[in-house]
């Protein structure tokens, strides 16, 4: 009845979600399903307020201040023009010959920037609008041509990236955010690559068979599209913040926090362990920085600057909330008798490489959240420590489990419950029908190809 419980529970929050449903609704009610149907209900409480909210609470506490900090660099970044800037600096270079080229790159600079993938959707959808109605290239495929650039490589695989997949493994595994660099260049290669060309295939079988644009009435004109109320910016400068993100993040991460003693740290706080929180503390401060740059540099042209910084807070409410709701639900999944059945299947599906074992696990649990960082959560909470003691055994790098592990949770997430798949196609103004398959292809197929092959080569040849 265990496992039923969970199967019934999941495959309702799967539904629910898909049709809409908030999961700060739907998580604690189809978690209190789940022990009702364990017979555990007499403890119903108590998992509410102690495993539920204590799971919620850790995840807000540990991640709040990425989250915060990532929404208002978005912010700002959109509101000072920054990225209406980089945007428009990659489309008169690439130009509209290879639109979809064109409209990936100029997701992947702002993403791999710092710059949420919710500002990102909302900043580049008129641009691609405008660049496909020119080039006569079907709208279904504007989609799939953000969310490659957006949602996959620039998330999970290139090294040193402040995007929340690639913080949370750290404080598990003692690594930082540009763990195994090469392997997971090779991946952000594999899915650019194979990306673009597959969406280039496309694009040529719709000219082919005479399909262009399309008629559309959905989001065909934007309001916020008006650059005239978005105050412009050098290109030069507009990338000066992006490249602070990256280059104080990993100086920090490679110079400056090594090079200090920090055991007066250790000395102060019994929880803490400064070789496992370095990573995340230094991406917090390249986000911090940069923003404070774009806040001090642009004084002079804010149009309304406490609105901006304002909007920037509060738009990261909602996403964390979403995920550290996702997670409490998988606390209580978790203490069920029922999830025992199901860990010790996924521990053990190859005894001897904890990799595939860890990437079926992570694919699993964000498959059926819908959401990367949240499976990617559920899944270390409750298994991080064993498969970093499997990985000890196997004398495996963590770095290469890291790069597993945001590989993995990137690959499953944006099946079509995926609250980013339902935001982006809302932005877009089309539906699962029209756009689905081709963003189901570069964020799904694609990524577990990289996966597989990261897989491979960390396995014969160790991490790099």
């Amino acid at each position: 009845m265990g496992m039923l419980a969970i199967i019934l529970s999941l495959s309702l929050l799967m539904l629910l979600a898909y049709r809409g449903i908030s999961v700060l609704l739907l998580a604690p009610l189809m978690a209190a399903l789940a022990v009702l149907l364990s017979g555990d209900g007499a403890f119903l409480l108590p998992i509410y307020t102690d495993t539920f909210m204590g799971a919620l609470g850790n995840y807000v506490m540990q991640f709040f201040p990425l989250f915060l900090l990532g929404a208002l660099f978005g912010q700002l970044m959109a509101d000072s023009g920054a990225a209406q800037s980089i945007s428009n600096g990659i489309v008169k270079r690439l130009g509209t010959h290879h639109v979809v080229l064109t409209v990936v790159m100029a997701c992947a600079v702002l993403t791999y920037g710092g710059v949420s993938l919710f500002v990102v959707a909302f900043a580049i959808y008129p641009i691609s609008r405008e660049l496909f109605r020119q080039a006569n290239v079907p709208k279904r495929l504007i989609p799939a041509s953000i969310a490659l650039g957006s949602f996959t490589f620039t998330m999970t695989a290139l090294p040193g990236t402040p995007a929340i997949q690639n913080a949370i493994p750290i404080p598990y595994f003692g690594t930082n955010s540009f763990a195994a660099p090469g392997l997971g260049i090779v991946a952000g290669l594999i899915m650019l690559g194979l990306g673009t060309l597959y969406l280039q295939s496309r694009v040529n079988k719709a000219a082919l068979h005479g399909e262009g644009y399309g008629t559309h009435t959905e989001r065909e004109t934007d309001a916020q599209s008006d650059t005239g109320t978005t105050p412009s910016m050098p290109l030069a400068v507009a990338l000066v913040p992006l490249v602070m993100v990256i280059g104080l993040n990993a100086l920090f991460t490679y110079g400056i926090f090594p090079a200090m003693d920090l055991s007066f740290i250790s000395d102060a706080f019994d929880n803490v362990t400064p070789s496992r929180q370095t990573g995340l503390w230094a991406i917090l401060i390249a986000l911090l920085s940069a923003s404070a740059w774009l806040i001090i540099t642009r004084w002079r042209h804010w149009q309304d600057l406490k609105t901006t910084i304002n909007q920037g807070c509060f738009g990261s409410l909602l996403p964390i909330f979403n995920t550290a709701s996702e997670v409490g639900y998988g606390a209580v999944i978790a203490s069920l008798a029922g999830f025992a059945i199901i860990r010790d299947a996924v521990l053990n599906v190859s005894p001897g490489n904890p990799l595939i074992s860890e990437a079926m696990a992570m694919s699993v649990l964000a498959g059926i959240t819908g959401s990367s960082s949240g499976g990617l959560s559920i899944a270390l909470q409750t298994l991080g420590s064993e498969y970093l003691a499997m990985a000890q055994q196997a004398g495996i790098d963590p770095e290469l489990m890291h790069r597993v592990a945001t590989l993995a949770a990137g690959g499953m997430d944006t099946l079509p419950h995926s609250g980013a798949v339902i935001t982006l196609l809302a932005i877009c103004g089309l539906t699962h029908r029209q756009s689905y398959g081709n963003v189901a292809m570069v964020t799904i197929v694609l990524p577990i190809a990289a996966l597989i092959s990261v897989i491979t080569l960390g396995t014969l040849f160790g991490s790099f």
